[in-house]
């Protein structure tokens, strides 16, 4: 397949105060965005990667959804997720990016981060506008975590892994998520497998009743479930992963729509046309128009 136009970075190619094992870095978000010129084009990140902000204002755009920049607003992003920012004057706030195994050198499961609501792939769950409250107490964890990646200390690592859970659960707590019910025990599994696979397969996979399968369990517990946890079907879950690749891939330019319906395993070209007509409103070359101004 031919390069996206869009760049992976990893933590490495950032100008950053990083640990000395590249596994994290950390920084006030000003200082950052001054370093690193090259992340104001549109781009992903081999690791997890959150801002918060302390002033400014602006546009960021995950994923395609475009968001308002404001004091007190924060935003997690997985590893693989698109964006790009927009800022106006005065923008200040702080960055803290991870790797994936960040947790797991530490001896603490990495699926910790998974207990979550706002470490999906959702965009519109991603951003978040804290309360006042909230703000005050999450401000000083940031500056703790700035001070432990000066200090490099020993257990420095494990005392800004510490402070992420905290800072995390503070998150968490700040308001109602987009899960309209506490996960629980068996559910909570089976509803993060789903997700897993669907990662892992939404190109070949493309029905519930393929997953339900795999998840040893029916199509309709499965629709159940999400439509009880989610607030949508089995179906829209897999079928909004698809649509999402498919943006992904038409920002990139030097492939043809024909070529990305063959990437995404569509029986034909005017068949993916219209899958995404139908449920985007618009046609992938449209899209791709949009994004290529917009670029």
């Amino acid at each position: 397949m031919a390069k996206p136009i869009y760049p992976t970075f990893d933590i490495h190619n950032l100008v950053a105060n990083k640990s000395h094992n590249n596994l994290l870095n950390a920084d006030r978000f000003k200082r950052y965005l001054s370093s690193n010129p090259h992340l104001e084009v549109a781009h992903n990140h081999a690791f997890y990667h959150l801002v918060y902000f302390t002033g400014g204002s602006g546009e960021h755009v995950v994923d395609f959804v475009t968001f308002p920049v404001q004091k007190g607003m924060i935003y997690f992003m997985r590893p693989g997720q698109v964006h790009k920012w927009y800022f106006n004057e005065g923008v200040d706030g702080y960055i803290v990016n991870f790797s994936s195994t960040f947790f797991d050198q530490l001896f603490i499961n990495s699926n910790i981060i998974d207990q979550f609501s706002f470490f999906d792939q959702i965009a519109a769950h991603q951003v978040l506008l804290l309360k006042e409250d909230t703000q005050q107490q999450v401000e000083p964890i940031f500056e703790a975590i700035l001070f432990e990646q000066s200090e490099k200390q020993t257990t420095s690592q494990l005392m800004i892994a510490t402070l992420l859970i905290q800072l995390f659960l503070k998150v968490e707590r700040d308001g109602p998520r987009i899960i309209k019910n506490e996960v629980a025990g068996y559910n909570s599994v089976i509803l993060r497998n789903f997700q897993r696979l669907i990662e892992g397969n939404f190109k070949t996979l493309k029905l519930p009743k393929d997953y339900a399968g795999l998840l040893y369990i029916t199509p309709n517990h499965l629709n159940a479930l999400c439509k009880d946890y989610l607030g949508i079907s089995a179906g829209e879950v897999i079928r909004n992963r698809i649509l999402l690749e498919a943006k992904r891939l038409l920002i990139n330019f030097d492939l043809s729509v024909g070529d990305i319906a063959l990437e995404l395993n569509f029986p034909d070209n005017s068949y993916f046309v219209k899958f995404f007509k139908k449920y985007t409103h618009t046609t992938p070359e449209a899209f791709r128009n949009k994004n290529y101004k917009q670029h």
